[in-house]
Formats: structure tokens, sequence, C-alpha cells
């Protein structure tokens, strides 16, 4: 009898263990993202979005500066991931960023961001606009 409770007892504590580390792993949502970038030299950005997060949807603003080499104007629509998430307001907060790139007419754009509370964006889709641009971009997103 003696082996029986101790095995149960290892049994339970196992589970409760299991049990312990999948609640405390964070989960994952999609998002998408519609954002106008402008500038010259000094540029800005600003948008919306929608987080789909444990089958609910969250409307977002999107805004930022561009700072570097920026002519000319984009329309990005970006779809994909969002890592490491607990609830809807950890998406919130700003976002950096550097990239290069030129759109003549319509092309691809993808881009992988983090915020300080360690969400990650892993986002891609398709640009259109006439840019050329070689900067650091401060993106900030926040709840409507």
């Amino acid at each position: 009898m003696r082996l029986s409770s101790v095995l149960r007892a290892a049994v339970l504590a196992v589970a409760a263990l299991l049990s312990l580390s999948a609640a405390a792993r964070a989960d994952d949502g999609y998002v998408q993202l519609t954002i106008y970038k402008g500038g010259w030299i000094i540029g800005g950005n600003g948008g919306s979005g929608v987080l789909d997060f444990h089958g609910r949807r969250y409307w977002l603003s999107i805004g930022g500066i561009d700072y570097g080499f920026v002519f000319g104007g984009s329309r990005a629509v970006l779809r994909g991931r969002v890592h490491n998430i607990w609830r809807p307001s950890d998406i919130v907060g700003p976002y950096a960023a550097g990239g290069a790139g030129i759109v003549v007419g319509a092309g691809v754009r993808g881009i992988v961001l983090t915020n300080a509370r360690g969400v990650v964006l892993e986002l891609a889709g398709s640009q259109v606009g006439l840019m050329a641009n070689a900067d650091l971009s401060g993106l900030a997103i926040s709840l409507r």
C-alpha cells in the first residue's frame, strides 16, 4: 500500500507541475495592420489594424515617426502572428525598427518588431506607392 500512495503522490505532483508550466506560457494571436508612410528626410506613419486574440477582435491605432533618408509615400498592408502575448493590452507600446527599401508601384514587405513587454510581431504583406527609404522608424500601437 505504501508504494501505491507514493506513486499516486508522484503522479499528482507531475500533473500539477505540467499544469503550472502550461499556465505560465504566453499565447499567440494574429494581427493585420494598414500603415501609411510618407516624408522627406523626416517622415511619419499612421494607420489602423486589428488584433485577433482568443476569438475576439481588438481594434488598433498606429502612429510614429521616421528619420533618415525618407522620400515619398506608401501604403502597406501587413498580416502576421503576434507571439508572447498574455492579454490584448500587451500589444500596446512603442516598437523600433531600421529598414531600407524602394517601392515603385507595388512590392512586398516583411518585418519583425518587438516591444518592451517582449511581444513579437512577425509581419509580411504588400506595399504600394513611390518611396525610397533608409531610416530608423518608431511605431506606436494603441488599443482604440
